[in-house]
């Protein structure tokens, strides 16, 4: 489909069915065969303090260490996303995503793990508090590698340009790296404005991945890419970005 870039869905068995090390190294390889760079990400944090069964990112780290053994020797292909949307939107918890992030980063890095690392925002990854926003550079500096990359999620937050563009804008201006890591064309707490998403993204030179192939349930199925996987069948969404 002419993508450069995947990010990966995985589990360190907390909420799911374990994505254990030879699972993984088989992911690598497969996404090295067909040229993508690999973002892999802990979906078990999803949500946390607001979802139940949602993990911390402590947790998070310790699956990351745990693969070690397939990890190392792939840091150019490999991004670590230490946990998918690690918090939800409750106020109280989201005050320790700064501390949190930055003590997952140095746990990592203490393994021997000098990939590229990108880290959610909080509020579901869309950080409307601007918590990720206003916490960047201190998180920038807990990483000895500084090799940290921040990821916002944009969905219906995100429903005009002059949004978007002040969050980037944002980022720009403390010199900090960013990546639009998940966003739709439509979504159940609005509209997001996807064609600003991805020119303003264009524009910047920085990256942005839609969200998702496939799969997806619970009412938001109008995210799917393609329909039931198969990729020749392309949905109005999937024919949009691709």
């Amino acid at each position: 489909a002419g993508a450069n870039a995947l990010r990966v869905v995985l589990s360190g068995g907390d909420r799911w069915t374990k994505n254990d090390a030879t699972d993984v190294a088989n992911i690598i390889s497969l996404c090295k065969a067909n040229k993508l760079i690999c973002m892999l990400e802990d979906h078990d944090t999803t949500g946390y303090g607001e979802q139940s069964g949602a993990v911390t990112l402590d947790t998070a780290a310790n699956y990351w260490v745990s693969l070690a053994s397939v990890l190392k020797g792939q840091e150019d292909y490999v991004q670590i996303n230490i946990g998918n949307e690690p918090y939800g939107n409750t106020a109280s918890v989201n005050a320790g995503w700064a501390s949190d992030t930055s003590a997952a980063i140095k746990k990592i890095r203490a393994a021997g793990l000098h990939h590229n690392i990108v880290v959610d925002a909080p509020s579901w990854g869309q950080d409307w508090a601007g918590i990720m926003r206003d916490n960047a550079a201190t998180v920038a500096a807990a990483d000895p590698d500084a090799n940290t990359l921040f990821s916002v999620h944009m969905y219906g937050v995100y429903n005009n340009a002059s949004t978007i563009t002040t969050y980037l804008d944002a980022f720009k201006s403390k010199n900090l790296p960013l990546v639009i890591g998940e966003f739709g064309n439509m979504h159940s707490d609005g509209d997001p404005d996807e064609d600003t998403i991805m020119s303003e993204a264009v524009k910047r030179g920085i990256g942005y991945y839609g969200w998702s192939w496939s799969g997806n349930g619970g009412g938001v199925e109008y995210l799917d890419m393609v329909t039931s996987f198969n990729p020749s069948q392309l949905t109005t969404w999937g024919t949009r970005i691709f």
